[in-house]
């Protein structure tokens, strides 16, 4: 019998050409990456739709190169996040969803990444969310830059939504965490130096064991590094699937 897979570790985005060497083989060429990189892992962040949102096409490729099993978290456009700050969100909302929706079962949670200069104003933040409730099926991890989302009147907002506050690991970022939702959705940047520093074990260890707390009380459990500068995501990732699988035993 197939055991239900709480606990998804990846990274954020694959086709990275520096990491041609260190995890790809010379004689893998970059179309070739994303097959390559499912063998290794069963989840991946998709950051090409935060700069520039793929054909429907594309996704339906992507999807043809990886198991069944495997899953996407896609990242919202940043012409919604960066530019429109979630002001006006029905448009932009309608087109990401227009290209995603029929590969719904093929999705995580959808990442939105606010810049750090954007605030949490209760009447956007509440607008923004009343519209990812017209999307039944699909839910949303908001990751933030700035600590006033993380108020009181910001959480209570989140859970009542179903939003999933991410937990953004790095030193140059505010950190809070706070569950939200039946998803939990970690992100690594790295320690020290943002995107190239490696986290030491002892700081994995801590979150095999929360990631592993979390899965056992019920929990959605997805952690995406993004230390990818000298391959660091991939080695962390890798690490802390094996702290969980001391914990967890591996769906089969």
């Amino acid at each position: 019998m197939k055991v239900e897979r709480k606990i998804h570790i990846g990274t954020s985005g694959w086709s990275y050409k520096h990491w041609k060497g260190i995890f790809y083989p010379e004689n893998v060429k970059p179309a070739e990456y994303l097959t390559f990189y499912a063998r290794h892992f069963h989840v991946s962040e998709l950051n090409n739709s935060f700069y520039k949102l793929p054909s429907r096409e594309i996704v339906a490729k992507w999807l043809d190169m990886v198991p069944r099993d495997f899953i996407f978290c896609p990242k919202m456009s940043r012409y919604l996040s960066h530019l429109k700050k979630l002001r006006d969100p029905q448009e932009p909302l309608d087109r990401f969803f227009n290209i995603f929706q029929p590969f719904a079962d093929r999705l995580g949670p959808i990442l939105i990444q606010l810049p750090a200069n954007s605030r949490f104003h209760a009447e956007v933040a509440g607008r923004f969310y009343e519209e990812t409730d017209r999307y039944e099926g699909f839910r949303f991890a908001l990751e933030v830059r700035h600590p006033s989302w993380f108020s009181e009147e910001s959480i209570v907002l989140m859970r009542k939504h179903g939003i999933t506050l991410v937990f953004s690991q790095a030193d140059q970022f505010p950190y809070h965490e706070e569950i939200t939702a039946k998803d939990i959705y970690l992100r690594f940047h790295g320690p020290t130096s943002l995107y190239s520093s490696s986290y030491p074990d002892d700081v994995l260890e801590d979150y095999a064991e929360k990631l592993s707390t979390w899965a056992e009380d019920g929990h959605q459990v997805w952690a995406f590094f993004n230390n990818d500068v000298g391959g660091h995501a991939l080695d962390n990732a890798r690490r802390l699937q094996e702290m969980v699988d001391v914990r967890e035993p591996v769906p089969g």
